[in-house]
């Protein structure tokens, strides 16, 4: 078959559609089906999986060689100090030695003292350059094996695109429309994860190019365009290891004026508001769920969760989605996601004294800014780069941390950050370099924390936050006008002495997150492995809440505040409950015992955990 020579998509002969139905591909970029050839064998995608992921757990093995090889540079750098200090004072001072010939001991214990910080140094050069090299095979190796597992795990985009000329030729049947599907560059590789991720998102999109779209022929006749509509899928790679899906069609565009009534009708604003909202605004009224212009519910759209769907499954891959509309000629979806998942360059902010990763590919740019350029514009903080005006918006107030203003120079330290559409500039304490994680999940209990896409270790071994750049968008864009001041020093140390808690989670995730949720809202937090290990602590330190699983080992929740109740001098010390135990018994067992709240982790969120601390307290 010649290279260009294009394939139809045909129904089964028992329900042939009418020739309107005909869907086009481009068969140079779907990959002819290759006979197996000799030496190949099946594994089952889920042993691939574990492989991979074990083989990623390395990461955390060559992160940790690189902190070992700073440790040890920084004490050489510190006896290389020692040593120069100690020879300054033999320069400074010619007559060091005559003033102590009297004491032959102080004299032989001076040489001893310079004869080892030579040594020392000397070892400590010969080991930083052996650790060097270590750190550099092993870094090696295990990029090498990881590069080799990502290749083992793509597919061609080609794998998921099989479906939808058989689909859209279903659709445009149903719908008595005559359409096109022409696919692009789908002999492009990716994760195979991301691609059975991105299937039912991407049918959403194909369902609504067919059925808000496309119009039927006679209308296209009326606006003077063919009569067959088209649908355009276009893969192509973009820098940092990531893709763009294009999905565009020649139909009617979108009806703003439409969209904003739809969200007035659901209340979801005003109509002073809507007035005011640009083309931009107004598209991102799409992704709310249940905003639909069709004007009735059918099973192919109308019920307004295909682009929430969309854009929720969007973020969960770390990707992004945007919209462009020309009305009467169409509408375009860019999808940009990774081509790989789990591992990423990520840069490592500081507000306070806690650290966070920001996604690399949202990183725009991080630059200083004096204070005399910042601007006030609708009572918010603004900055001018690039010839575009920027909102100014302080990360510690949308997370709940206490950071500086500014240096004592006058200077902010800004991260400039990009995602659906927007860009940012978000005030951080300090930018402290680039680093590859290792992407971990928070797993099921805490699916969904705001502004928190999942978490990392570094090679210090602290876990830390890995932030989600959408959801810091939409609550920069919620934030209050005027409000770019943290709480004050003053403030954060007065909530340090007066909210104390303890929190008893034998889960190192869940307590790690719970800790940090706490520790970002400015309490001070202290963890126990166990109702023992709680119980002892409570013994010798106050606390002024405790937060505790209910499922543990030697000691349970129920056990250990039923202990707290019948101690005197904790009595009175307000217990919170979080855990996966949801029956009617559990919680009735909980109010039974004492405990002052109840929460399952199932339906966990970070605002409504804080909003029981701040009550109880």
């Amino acid at each position: 078959m010649p290279a260009d020579t294009p394939i139809t998509a045909q129904p089964e002969a028992d329900a042939l559609p009418s020739p309107s139905a005909t869907v086009v591909a481009t068969s140079r970029n779907l990959p002819e089906e290759k006979s197996p050839q000799i030496g190949t064998v099946r594994v089952a995608s889920e042993k691939l999986d574990a492989v991979f992921l074990q083989a990623e757990e390395l990461l955390s093995a060559k992160l940790l060689s690189e902190q070992r090889l700073r440790d040890l540079s920084e004490i050489q750098a510190q006896v290389a100090s020692r040593s120069k200090s100690w020879t300054n004072i033999r320069t400074r001072h010619p007559d060091f030695y005559s003033a102590t010939a009297s004491q032959p001991q102080w004299l032989e214990h001076l040489e001893q003292n310079t004869v080892f910080l030579k040594d020392l140094t000397y070892q400590l050069d010969a080991m930083e350059k052996s650790a060097r090299q270590d750190q550099r095979l092993l870094g090696k190796m295990v990029d090498d094996l990881l590069e080799g597992m990502k290749h083992i795990l793509m597919l061609p985009f080609s794998t998921l695109m099989e479906i939808l000329p058989r689909l859209v030729s279903d659709l445009a049947s149903d719908s008595g429309k005559e359409i096109d599907l022409e696919i692009h560059g789908a002999e492009l590789e990716a994760d195979r994860r991301i691609l059975e991720e991105f299937k039912a998102p991407l049918i959403h999109l194909l369902r609504n190019c067919v059925d808000h779209g496309i119009e039927k022929p006679e209308q296209r006749r009326l606006r003077d365009k063919p009569a067959r509509g088209n649908i355009d899928i276009t893969i192509a790679p973009r820098s940092g290891n990531r893709v763009e899906i294009k999905i565009s069609d020649d139909g009617v565009g979108i009806d703003i004026a439409k969209l904003k009534a739809t969200a007035e009708r659901l209340g979801l604003l005003d109509q002073d508001t809507a007035s005011r909202l640009d083309e931009h605004a107004a598209l991102a009224l799409m992704y709310q769920s249940g905003i639909s212009t069709s004007p009735i519910i059918t099973e192919v759209s109308g019920r307004g969760l295909g682009l929430a769907i969309v854009r929720e499954k969007a973020d969960k891959l770390g990707g992004d989605v945007r919209v462009e509309t020309r009305p009467g000629a169409g509408t375009t979806f860019r999808i940009v996601l990774p081509l790989t998942l789990t591992t990423y360059r990520g840069i490592i902010v500081r507000l306070d004294d806690q650290l966070f990763v920001l996604p690399i590919t949202n990183v725009e740019q991080s630059i200083r800014v004096h204070e005399d350029v910042v601007q006030t514009v609708e009572n918010r903080p603004t900055i001018r780069l690039e010839q575009a005006t920027l909102s100014m918006v302080w990360l510690g107030d949308l997370l709940g941390v206490p950071c500086r203003q500014k240096a004592e120079t006058g200077l902010y330290q800004v991260v400039v950050l990009t995602a659906t559409g927007m860009r940012i500039a978000f005030v951080v304490d300090e930018v402290l370099g680039e680093q590859e994680v290792l992407v971990k999940s928070l797993g099921r209990q805490l699916s969904r924390v705001r502004n928190v896409a999942a978490a990392t270790i570094l090679g210090s071994g602290k876990a830390v936050p890995i932030l989600n750049v959408t959801d810091l968008m939409k609550s920069a864009q919620l934030a209050p006008a005027g409000k770019a001041r943290l709480t004050t020093a003053a403030d954060t140390e007065k909530t340090g002495e007066e909210s104390s808690v303890l929190v008893v989670e034998d889960s190192i995730t869940a307590r790690s997150l719970i800790k940090g949720i706490l520790e970002l809202a400015g309490y001070r937090v202290s963890t126990a492995v166990d109702g023992i290990d709680g119980w002892t602590q409570l013994r010798s330190k106050k606390f002024d809440l405790v937060v505790s699983d209910v499922d543990m080992p030697r000691m349970n929740g129920f056990e250990l505040t039923k202990k707290i109740r019948g101690d005197k001098q904790q009595a009175d010390l307000p217990v919170v409950l979080v855990t996966a135990l949801e029956s009617r018994e559990d919680r009735e067992h909980g109010i039974e015992v004492g405990a002052n709240a109840y929460i399952v982790k199932r339906s966990f969120e970070q605002s409504n955990l804080l909003e029981v601390v701040r009550r109880l307290i």
